[in-house]
């Protein structure tokens, strides 16, 4: 994806956002890094440990009722895409997980970088979330490791600074969430921002009515990022993007 948007950019960044390009890039990383550690520490064995621990002890759900290993993989695959579906609605909801939240949508520009680009809090709540539901559902680990390969692959792939040739991204936008429908949700616009929360299908915003197919602009011409977030050097700098959530904006 890097490589595609690299030769291939859907949109073009401004003289503004090429002078921190190299800052903002870094910032993005360093704080997936940041995050990365600071997951091992709440959850050193990773998820699909304490799935094998859940399954080991019999709890949960498919535990229970003894349900086939296909099953619960399909039914777990499925129903931990809809709870990061909603999970992304309350973060966008919550005024308190929103000021969380808010450090990935005020990236000013949507590339791969942004796929990665999360406070801290905000992962390791969506660990404990995900968590929860291993617990309660008993989700096999093989099914943990499945959605987390697809989760992560799916947000690189709607982040990507890259547009489908038409007829693809046609046939593509009926199932998948595209780079141009995400874009839609990281438009400045209040109502179009909170739209397309999926990160793979669409299936769930059309299902809870949340889903918006077009922007009131041209994807090249959408303002993405946040309005109170004008200034591209708060975005380029890793401190700027841990301390965002603590301040009054």
């Amino acid at each position: 994806m890097i490589i595609l948007e690299l030769c291939f950019p859907a949109r073009r960044l401004s003289a503004e956002l090429q002078s921190v390009q190299s800052g903002r890039l870094l910032s993005n990383y360093g704080i997936l890094i940041i995050s990365n550690f600071i997951s091992k520490l709440v959850l050193p064995l990773g998820l699909a440990s304490f799935a094998m621990h859940a399954a080991d002890q019999q709890w949960g759900l498919f535990n229970i009722l003894q349900v086939p290993t296909w099953l619960s993989i399909v039914a777990s695959v499925l129903l931990l895409d809809m709870l990061i579906y909603w999970q992304h609605r309350l973060f966008h909801k919550i005024p308190l997980l929103w000021h969380l939240h808010k450090v990935h949508h005020a990236d000013p520009h949507v590339d791969v970088s942004t796929a990665l680009r999360f406070h801290p809090i905000e992962i390791v709540a969506s660990i404990f979330i995900k968590m929860g539901a291993v617990f309660i559902l008993g989700v096999p680990a093989v099914a943990v490791i499945l959605f987390e390969v697809l989760l992560n692959g799916f947000a690189i792939f709607n982040h990507a600074n890259i547009r489908l040739p038409k007829k693809v991204e046609a046939v593509a936008r009926t199932i998948l969430m595209t780079q141009i429908l995400h874009r839609i949700h990281h438009s400045q616009l209040y109502q179009e921002s909170n739209s397309n929360f999926g990160f793979s299908v669409i299936w769930w915003d059309r299902l809870f009515g949340s889903y918006t197919d077009e922007a009131t602009k041209p994807d090249t011409q959408i303002d993405i990022g946040l309005v109170e977030y004008p200034e591209t050097k708060e975005n380029a700098q890793l401190w700027g993007l841990l301390s965002m959530p603590f301040k009054r904006k």
